[in-house]
């Protein structure tokens, strides 16, 4: 992705331009049809042995902002959503804080992320919770998003007459989230959420943000994956999601990719490796699809499973969940807080 502007600064359209063709958005592992692999998928996928380790990943500090404040999310409800989804997606964010939660937990994997720090040596911050949140029932963009009009429904969020969204650059993140019947430009081919900043231009100010979409009626078999499985797959199997909602408990592991990278690289000129800006390769990035020991390439790793027979890697305050793994830059390789050697 492109450098970003300075936080004052006006966005020309060139860049503008630039962003559309370039931005990179950031995806946990799925069975994408037709993939191709690419020039990283050779450098790292390669590589990758025991959790994802590997001596060609140099993950360095680009000297940029990172989110050490207590961390506030910002969910931005776009379509409709039942109250029962939206109960699941604001309990995982809350537990991410919950210290008590029973081990393995959201908070312990939480820790590889406070981990980072900034040129000051403050690390990630501790904290993070819910704050503020917006609704729009009524599809005021339409059903049919572009990358342009996602920033669209943030300015709506952040300048609406009645109880606008909190303009916080420094600590807020502001998570758009769409219903089941909402596509975005690129959903389900090759991308199910990604992050980047909003342009002053469009929408007044630079603010860290992230999409993520739920597909369970547009592509459940590749974003929704493990709990569900594309056809194009013979032979592979579903397993039981933890919260009986196979779109949303697909949508929490990239929830959680999304918030560990815009706490790590808000601006995209913080922590990530690789050679070029334009297409960082991200603390989540390194672990796509990792989610227990032995992960790696296309298999998950090992997992749990619940009496009931879901699955899941990760317990929150009163939920279980399945979330992918980070690459903790101090030991160079993926960790959780599941591996079966803690």
């Amino acid at each position: 992705m492109p450098p970003p502007p300075p936080l004052t600064a006006a966005i020309t359209l060139a860049p503008f331009l630039l962003f559309l063709l370039l931005a990179r958005p950031t995806v946990s592992w799925r069975p994408w049809p037709n993939a191709q692999p690419n020039s990283t998928d050779f450098l790292y996928g390669g590589s990758k042995k025991y959790e994802g380790s590997s001596e060609f990943v140099h993950l360095k500090y680009h000297m940029g902002p990172v989110l050490t404040a207590n961390i506030t999310v910002y969910p931005i409800w776009y379509g409709r959503w039942q109250s029962s989804q939206k109960r699941i997606i604001r309990e995982f964010i809350a537990s991410i804080s919950a210290v008590d939660s029973k081990p393995p937990s959201v908070s312990g994997w939480w820790k590889t992320v406070q981990l980072y720090t900034d040129q000051t040596g403050a690390n990630i911050s501790r904290t993070v919770h819910v704050g503020e949140q917006k609704n729009d029932r009524f599809y005021t963009h339409g059903k049919s998003l572009t990358r342009l009009s996602v920033q669209s429904v943030i300015k709506s969020a952040v300048t609406a007459s009645t109880r606008p969204l909190p303009i916080n650059p420094k600590s807020g993140v502001y998570l758009l989230l769409t219903s089941d019947d909402v596509y975005v430009q690129d959903f389900c081919n090759n991308i199910c959420g990604f992050h980047y900043f909003t342009f002053p231009s469009i929408v007044g100010y630079t603010l860290p943000y992230a999409w993520v979409g739920n597909s369970a009626k547009l592509c459940p078999g590749v974003c929704a994956y493990p709990f569900a499985v594309p056809d194009y797959i013979p032979g592979l199997k579903a397993v039981k999601s933890p919260n009986g909602d196979v779109g949303v408990d697909g949508m929490i592991s990239v929830i959680a990719h999304e918030i560990a990278e815009l706490s790590t690289n808000p601006l995209v000129n913080a922590w990530y490796a690789g050679q070029d800006p334009v297409f960082p390769v991200e603390i989540a990035d390194l672990c796509e699809g990792i989610y227990g020991t032995g992960g790696g390439g296309s298999y998950t790793g090992q997992m749990l499973n619940g009496k009931d027979g879901s699955t899941y890697n990760m317990n929150g305050i009163r939920r279980r969940f399945l979330v992918q793994w980070v690459w903790n830059h101090l030991l160079n390789y993926c960790t959780g807080p599941n591996a079966l050697d803690q």
